[in-house]
């Protein structure tokens, strides 16, 4: 994770997802051998290794996928990252059964095939273009960036886009590139950089991790038979799969900030109704199917906004400059939520029981209150004209009106 944004600044958006494979591939090797090895320490570092991958590609896939597209496919194309995470859930799941490869023989190869995804990024992802505006704006080479944009493009006047990514380049010049510890101390970046904060934190602590955590169990108090938990469950992950799909066709149309206010707005009703289920399910025998219907509720409600936007969101309100480090913030705010939840819920539901989930409400109630007053619409505009927004609300004159509080760092510290 903290490698994150010097990782995609040197080595390219490309080049950082390339190496990164190694964090993918190496693992799934260990761990494939690690029964005929007789050795369980291969797999306790294969997932460190493991984590490591995780970390640098949710940052650097949304960010190079957002950095390609077009402004009017950018939220489209920054869901698919999400689109895919789900559908390795759902894979993952039905691999996993207890007939397929869940079993004494079977995990070294469920291990294993972790790393033919990165294989395949490893053959493939060579063809592709590097991002344009890495080219351009820290680059500096003009012909790549119009070859890149023409392929990915499909046309040969590319001279509208060129143009935009000029403008934005234009327009931080004086800011160079943003380090982590600049990224905290400019003005200009304020309530974008609390924005990703808040809403990197809502989309963990809202409680979906929790909700998958007690799903077995509320499958089980319904009535479903323990061989069966995991075929429902699978189909939870069916439905989570379908739900984001769904969001790739209409966030364009309807817009970040509704699926956001949306998203969050059905979690809040679903924890809360889910309290109810569960505090009266051994009062009432109809509880438990009210539970299920919580559960796959929350689900859709987290695919259609929680989930995909955040990410695609750190893309948009971010200029060349920050991009990288605000990735960087973002990611570490979401595995730490995460790595909270997973701590701390065990603990949490011993203590509260039923009314674990109140916390969850609460936490959605928030961010959904921040998202209604704070965060702008951005779908189909520019970089430019997304911060153009935020240094309004940021009260400064212009999009890197920090010129002066550089003036405070030497002069290599604004290109680091």
């Amino acid at each position: 994770m903290g490698t994150t944004c010097p990782r995609s600044t040197h080595l390219r958006r490309k080049g950082a997802l390339l190496f990164n494979n190694i964090f993918s591939i190496v693992p799934a090797i260990l761990m494939g051998c690690s029964k005929v090895a007789k050795s369980f320490e291969l797999i306790i570092v294969s997932r460190l290794l493991v984590g490591i991958c995780a970390g640098v590609s949710s940052n650097v896939v949304p960010m190079y996928l957002g950095e390609l597209a077009p402004k009017n496919l950018r939220g489209a194309l920054g869901v698919v990252p999400q689109l895919f995470i789900t559908v390795g859930i759902l894979v993952a799941q039905l691999f996993g059964f207890r007939n397929a490869l869940a079993s004494e023989n079977g995990w070294p190869i469920l291990l294993g095939l972790t790393g033919v995804p990165a294989a395949l990024q490893l053959v493939l992802l060579p063809f592709f273009p590097e991002s344009p505006r890495y080219l351009l704006i820290e680059k500096r080479d003009e012909d790549a960036t119009r070859k890149a944009l023409r392929r990915l493009r499909g046309r040969a006047d590319v001279a509208e886009d060129m143009e935009e990514i000029r403008q934005e380049d234009q327009a931080e010049k004086a800011a160079g590139s943003v380090s982590v510890w600049m990224l905290f101390r400019l003005r200009s970046l304020r309530w974008q950089l609390i924005s990703v904060v808040v809403l990197m934190a809502g989309q963990q602590l809202s409680g979906v991790n929790a909700i998958y955590y007690y799903a077995d169990q509320i499958y089980l108090s319904a009535g479903v038979g323990a061989n069966d938990v995991q075929y429902v469950t699978a189909g939870t992950g069916a439905v989570n799969v379908l739900m984001t799909v769904c969001t790739v066709f209409v966030v364009e149309l309807w817009g970040r900030r509704l699926l956001l206010l949306l998203g969050f707005s059905t979690c809040l009703l679903a924890c809360v109704v889910l309290t109810v289920a569960l505090a009266l399910q051994d009062q009432l025998s109809w509880m438990p199917y009210v539970s299920i219907a919580c559960v796959i509720i929350y689900v859709i409600g987290h695919a259609v906004g929680p989930s995909p936007i955040p990410a695609l969101l750190i893309t948009e309100i971010f200029l060349q400059s920050s991009r990288p480090a605000a990735f960087m913030v973002g990611g570490s705010v979401h595995w730490l939520s995460n790595f909270t939840v997973g701590l701390v819920f065990p603990f949490i539901q011993e203590g509260l029981g039923p009314y674990s989930f109140i916390i969850f409400a609460v936490i959605c109630l928030l961010t959904t209150i921040y998202i209604s007053l704070i965060i702008p619409e951005t779908k189909k505009k520019t970089f430019i004209e997304i911060n153009q927004t935020f240094a309004k609300m940021n009260k400064v004159s212009q999009v890197h009106a920090e010129k002066e509080e550089l003036a405070d760092f030497p002069p290599a510290a604004s290109r680091q």
